[in-house]
């Protein structure tokens, strides 16, 4: 059985953290300037322990739903969220296309997913 997992901004680290049972066990870095609509991703980070138990996945659909919803545009540096976009094209418009970053969504239809 798995500990509920809840996702949330934290601003004053500039990341998306994934929290069970007080502890963050994985994040996503982040740099929002203030007053750009733009958000640069950078990496994504999960502790080994909670590793393959979709944590990396949660924060990357949190993190682009909260763009979506702040109309805001992303500068991408972290292969896992190009690869999520990848699986999920309907966050490709997300992607920024003056400045999309150096971790390019790759152009290729979406992998199968196992249940």
């Amino acid at each position: 059985m798995n500990p509920e997992m809840n996702v949330q901004k934290n601003s004053d680290s500039g990341s998306y953290e994934a929290v069970v049972n007080g502890q963050v066990v994985g994040m996503i870095v982040y740099h929002a300037p203030r007053g750009d609509q733009r958000v640069t991703l950078t990496h994504t980070i999960v502790e080994p322990e909670y590793r393959g138990r979709g944590v990396a996945t949660r924060l990357v659909k949190h993190a682009l739903d909260d763009l979506r919803a702040q109309d805001l545009k992303l500068t991408n540096y972290c292969p896992f969220v190009a690869d999520y976009i990848a699986d999920h094209p309907q966050y490709k418009e997300l992607v920024d296309s003056r400045f999309p970053g150096r971790a390019r969504v790759p152009d290729r239809a979406p992998r199968e997913r196992a249940n």
